[in-house]
């Protein structure tokens, strides 16, 4: 704890549920001095049947307690197993890294009932690696009535608030989420919420139209070449039940199912929509989403200029140039401001771990809904 800097892996698995991001990091500091320095970064895939098994988990239809206790375990060698492979392709031994913080993975999460659950068990990543080991952040959260989500605005406020601009980041993973930052004088508290889906549907309607061939829309060349049907992505957003929650909110694959898709699916065929067509109307609908959040929540109380995009769906144009078109910000990527879209989720995690480990509370009020900050995350030694 008395080292002026820290190495560190973070650990990610999303909604997406298409594997482990881990980034070996460099970190200076804690608290509002805290800076970071990407050292590597690595996505260990999962293959499609254990994305078909770990999907089965987040449903209570096709999920069982034996299945997901055996799961925790197997996770928890992954995330271990991604740990290993950052550190030894930046040309370190797991001797050097002083600890490992994992997300895991979301099974289920319900905030209204104060409850969530992610697994890849952290006593096993602890003796697989031999590093310290910090996780399962949320409870902490929402024993302090919050909803345990979105964790990443701590760190966006600490790593991105600039003192002239304001700024919104938005995440698109599985799901979408955007953090506001008001320029770096300004009094205004930072707001954060996720917004719906990022590529949860576009991945589902990519892998049912392909026979799960394919995971997602490559460069979003299938959205390009399609035509957005206008009046079914009125119906579609109309009829989203969590576009009309106040804030606090979060979402996740509760909400935003295989069935839901399964069902979207068969609204397009219906009208007689081409594979093209109804990957492009879906990959609309994550923007209209987005930007919904940003004209309703955002424009009518905050001064912002830029929108900087993270996420997996900085690789997809379709996304990109559709927020370019809708809102008044210019919209720009992680990268053009020097960061990693990839390695972005993974690198917040290793910083949350590390203000665990200092004792400083690592949660946003102002974003998760709680009564008060607290520090989030538990400890294993190995």
């Amino acid at each position: 704890m008395n080292k002026s800097s820290k190495l560190a892996v973070g650990l990610m698995s999303g909604t997406s549920l298409d594997g482990i991001d881990a980034a070996l990091v460099e970190i200076h500091n804690h608290g509002k001095k805290t800076s970071v320095h990407l050292r590597a970064f690595e996505s260990v895939a999962f293959s499609v049947k254990e994305t078909e098994e770990f999907l089965a988990l987040c449903h209570p239809s096709t999920s069982t307690v034996d299945k997901i206790c055996k799961a925790n375990v197997t996770l928890g060698e992954k995330f271990a197993e991604a740990a290993k492979v950052v550190t030894k392709n930046a040309g370190l031994t797991m001797q050097e890294v002083d600890f490992v913080s994992s997300h895991g993975q979301t099974i289920f999460h319900m905030p209204e009932q104060s409850a969530t659950l992610q697994i890849g068990e952290l006593a096993v990543i602890a003796e697989k690696t031999g590093c310290i080991t910090i996780g399962d952040y949320r409870p902490s959260d929402m024993a302090a009535g919050g909803q345990g989500a979105p964790l990443v605005p701590f760190v966006d406020d600490l790593l991105f608030r600039d003192e002239h601009t304001g700024r919104i980041l938005v995440n698109i993973g599985g799901i979408s989420n955007l953090t506001v930052l008001a320029p770096g004088n300004a009094s205004q508290k930072v707001i954060a919420m996720d917004t719906g889906p990022g590529n949860v549907l576009i991945d589902a309607f990519v892998r049912i139209g392909t026979n799960g061939e394919q995971k997602y829309d490559h460069a979003g060349k299938m959205a390009q070449a399609g035509k957005v049907d206008e009046d079914w992505l009125e119906e579609i957003f109309k009829a989203d039940s969590y576009m009309k929650q106040g804030l606090p909110k979060t979402t996740g694959r509760e909400l935003y199912t295989w069935e839901l898709a399964k069902r979207l699916w068969e609204a397009g065929s219906k009208r007689n929509l081409s594979f093209e067509d109804k990957v492009a109307t879906i990959t609309a609908f994550t923007v209209k989403a987005i930007a919904y959040h940003i004209q309703t929540f955002v424009d009518t109380t905050y001064t912002t200029e830029e929108v900087i995009v993270a996420g997996g769906g900085v690789h997809n144009p379709a996304l990109l140039e559709g927020l370019d078109a809708v809102l008044h910000q210019k919209v720009f990527r992680m990268e053009d401001v020097g960061f990693s879209s990839d390695a972005k989720e993974a690198i917040t995690f290793a910083i949350l771990g590390n203000e665990f480990l200092h004792g400083s509370a690592n949660n946003l009020p102002s974003a998760t809904g709680a009564e008060k900050p607290v520090v989030m995350g538990k400890l294993v030694l190995p």
